[in-house]
Order: structure tokens, then sequence, then C-alpha cells
């Protein structure tokens, strides 16, 4: 077979490390919202158990945005920001006109459907057009939902919703006493790796987030890398029109102490600590399955299982790939070499 390579180009895409409090609070909005996996953050217990410590409009706000979704739109404007404070977030965003705001939250879908996209965010007035860009999202977990309520409320009430719930979340999360270590070790993360080389931005992709590959897509120019702890221990993946970006969690060994078990090593246990989830990863090692498949075998509801399998899949024992659970044989095989790390000596 012979090949003919044109003589254009080759596109190539650009990597930033960036991170800041504002990421940190977004994120930390976002998970504690996202409650069919809270139970999964390494964060879950003490959001639990400080509860009391938040207001009662704080509390008013986050049950706002766990209904509508709308912590999306707080992610896709920080993605055009890149604010470095709540400040400088809430000024931003008083400033934006309401045509470049909905062009900034509505999400993308494909090239071929960006006309209407920006057709909408142009006609933001009209709530059916809304209605009919949400129904291209009906397969998606939360966007057609998250469409239709950026529908349903003003401008200006989404932008006071947003403001007062960053503003009272940030003073709420700032009294604890590891955050300004956080945002330090953050800062260290992105100016150490925005000296790398990457002109091999895959290999880079993947070094940095320790384990994320990225495929190349039509239109992403540039592949935004942000760090952080408040959503450890998940990978959160978001695309724009041109960008790509990936919430990776911190590496475990900046929020460790020594003497003091890694939330990884605490996390593996208690995935392992269950007779249940011990047989479905038994399960999975023999033979890669479907919830369905699962379900019937252990006779259980999906509902159950999957609450077994999300505990099993944020210790990375198992991964999930188009409706299929494997077993990670390489997590697997690593995990009692790192309690052997922290015993040390001691065994």
């Amino acid at each position: 077979m012979n090949l003919h390579y044109s003589s254009q180009p080759i596109e190539t895409i650009s990597i930033e490390v960036e991170s800041s409090q504002v990421w940190e609070v977004i994120l930390g909005i976002t998970g504690f919202t996202h409650t069919q996996l809270r139970h999964t953050f390494e964060f879950d217990e003490m959001w639990e158990s400080n509860l009391d410590s938040m207001s009662e409009i704080l509390l008013k706000y986050l049950d706002e945005i766990e209904r509508t979704n709308l912590w999306y739109g707080l992610i896709l404007l920080q993605e055009r920001f890149s604010a470095k404070s709540i400040t400088d977030f809430s000024l931003q965003l008083s400033e934006m006109n309401p045509n470049e705001f909905y062009e900034t939250v509505l999400p993308y879908k494909d090239r071929e459907m960006e006309p209407m996209r920006r057709e909408i965010s142009a006609q933001y007035k009209q709530g059916d057009s809304f209605e009919s860009y949400a129904s291209y999202f009906n397969d998606h977990a939360y966007l057609g939902e998250y469409i239709r309520h950026l529908g349903s409320y003003s401008y200006q009430e989404i932008c006071t919703l947003f403001i007062n719930l960053m503003t009272d979340w940030y003073t709420w999360i700032r009294q604890n006493e590891k955050w300004e270590k956080w945002i330090r070790t953050l800062d260290f993360e992105e100016k150490q790796y925005n000296s790398l080389d990457k002109n091999n931005p895959i290999e880079t992709i993947e070094l940095i987030t320790g384990g994320v590959r990225y495929f190349p897509e039509p239109s992403v120019w540039t592949v935004k890398l942000i760090p952080q702890v408040i959503y450890r221990p998940w990978t959160l993946e978001v695309r724009t029109p041109d960008t790509k970006l990936y919430f990776y969690p911190l590496k475990e060994e900046y929020l460790t102490e020594p003497g003091v078990p890694s939330a990884e090593l605490i996390r593996g246990h208690k995935a392992l600590g269950d007779e249940v989830r011990l047989k479905i990863l038994y399960q999975l090692v023999k033979e890669s399955s479907s919830l369905q498949d699962l379900s019937l075998q252990f006779s259980i509801s999906k509902t159950t299982l999957h609450h077994q399998l999300s505990l099993l899949k944020a210790a990375k024992f198992i991964q999930v790939d188009k409706g299929i659970y494997k077993a990670n044989m390489t997590r697997i095989n690593a995990f009692s070499e790192r309690l052997t790390q922290y015993l040390g000596d001691t065994i």
C-alpha cells in the first residue's frame, strides 16, 4: 500500500499547568454537590463533620447547585477568566455582558453544533432555544438538565448566585488549618511543571497527571492541566470549543506527614474491607463484566452495585470503559507494596 502525506504542517497542542485558590473553591463546590459520588471523595468525612459550621445561606446555595448542576458553569467561566482570587473572579463576571456569559457557559457539543450554540448565546432571552439545545445532551448524565436550568434562570440571578456562593464557600473553606499549605503546594506544582519540555505533549500530559491518556481531538489547541487537592481521588475532564481541561489529584507525597498513612492507603483498605466488594473484585480479575451481568450474578440492585463499584473505582482497583468493568491489575499488584513502603523498617 502506498501512503501519501500532505505537505501541510502538523497541528500541535500547547500544554498549560494552572492552579489557583479559585479552582479549589469551584472544585470543592463541585465535589460537595456530587451527592451520588460524594462518599468516594477524600474530603467527604471532613465535609460531613463540619456541616454545622456552614451558614444556612451557604447550605441553601449548595442545595441549589446540587439541584441544577450549575457548578459546570463555574468551571467554564474560570477557564475563560483564569482568575487568581475570588474578588477577581467576581469582578470579571460582573463585567461580562449576557451574550459573552452564555457563549461561555453553554457547553460545547461538536463542530457541527457550534453555530447553534452561538446563536442561542446571542438569543439567550428565548427560553425555548435552551430546551432545543438541551435535547442533544439527553444521553449525558447531567448536561441536559444543566442547560435547561440555564434557560430557567435570568442572567442576573445566575451571576448573583455564583458570586455569593463562591464568596461564602471561600470564607468557610479557608478556615481549614491546611488551606494555606494546599495553596502553596499547588503553586509549587504549577511552577515546577511549567518549566518542562512540552515537545511530546501526550507523554508530558501522562507524566504530569500520573496516568491520564490524552487522545487528540479536533479543534483542541490547548490542554490545561489543573492540579487539585479538594476533588481527590478523581480526575475531572471538561471540554470547551478549543480547550481540554484535566483536573488531576495532587501527588500523595505532597500531602502526608511521616508516620501518617496516605489517603490512598486508607481508601484502598476500606475498599477491600468488605466481603461483597472482594467477591466483585475476584470476579473482575477472572473476567471483565458489565453492570447488568454483575447485578445478576450477585443478586443485588444496580444502585447498590454501583455504590460498591464506585468505592473500588475510587481506589483504582477497577476501571470502566464503555460500560465494561475490568480489574486494574497494575494497581492491585502495587497496593501491597504501598503498605510495605509505609510500614518501612517496622516489619
